[in-house]
């Protein structure tokens, strides 16, 4: 999804009151240090940082020097709360230790270097603390009911980000192994739903999905060459669908926490 205007599109679709909902399940409260790994754009963690006062701060990490520069321009303006650049597939050193550490909508970019995240995260973890990862299953593929061609289609452009781009459609689904072969103690899950969308769209929601197809197809023009009309008809067609009222889409989000035993 690299992209110049993925730091738009991230602010767009992050939903406050679900970020809340999510963070009161991970059990984010007032007065802990906590980690947004994968930070993005860092309007997420602005409203952690608001769930750990009085008294907490956090840290936001990324990859993207670019989104990194956004968050800290937008949302670094308080004491309590930091930016840094890392590199996520590397052991992580220099900031210390956390209460949690929150890794939402990152393994699903890092199919090859998951399990090495996840494993990077457990000595950054104060022992007693909590890892939470929170991810999509069978990312971008329950709609009903698409057009044939479409229908056709997507599942070999989401194979195709599979192969070429590192992408994982079905990360959400492997999180409890994770924390369940690293030794983690009262590891818990929960199912909710990210996108639940039918009746008439949200600007949000359409806005996100065409930046989505606007973003990954050019990337993927061989597939695009057997639909009938090439990337402009898929993107025209695939908005008609979306706009149609008798529509439903959506994506299943997995959240799994579990602490850092204290004998550790």
């Amino acid at each position: 999804m690299e992209n110049g205007e993925e730091a738009i599109r991230l602010e767009v679709k992050t939903d406050p009151g679900a970020v809340r909902k999510q963070a009161l399940w991970c059990g984010i409260r007032p007065g802990q240090r906590v980690l947004d790994l994968g930070c993005g754009p860092g309007k997420t963690t602005a409203i952690l940082h608001e769930e750990v006062q009085p008294g907490g701060s956090i840290v936001g990490l990324d990859y993207s020097p670019e989104r990194i520069a956004y968050a800290a321009s937008h949302y670094g303006n308080k004491k309590s709360i930091d930016f840094f650049t890392r590199d996520l597939t590397e052991p992580i050193y220099g900031i210390g230790q956390f209460d949690l550490i929150w890794v939402r909508f990152v393994l699903e970019y890092y199919r090859k270097e998951s399990l090495a995240i996840v494993s990077n995260m457990k000595s950054l973890l104060k022992p007693g603390g909590c890892l939470c990862l929170l991810d999509l299953d069978y990312n971008c593929l329950s709609h009903y009911e698409l057009p044939a061609g479409i229908a056709e289609l997507l599942p070999k452009l989401m194979a195709a980000l599979e192969e070429k781009y590192n992408f994982d459609i079905h990360a959400g689904r492997k999180l409890y192994s994770y924390l369940y072969d690293m030794g983690y103690e009262n590891i818990q899950m929960e199912l909710m739903a990210h996108h639940l969308i039918y009746g008439n769209v949200r600007d949000e929601d359409l806005f996100n999905w065409k930046k989505k197809i606007e973003i990954v197809t050019p990337k993927l023009t061989d597939l695009l060459t057997c639909y009938p009309g090439g990337y402009e008809a898929f993107l025209t067609d695939f908005e008609k669908f979306f706009l149609d009222p008798r529509r439903f889409t959506y994506t299943p989000l997995i959240l799994c926490k579990g602490m850092r035993p204290q004998a550790e």
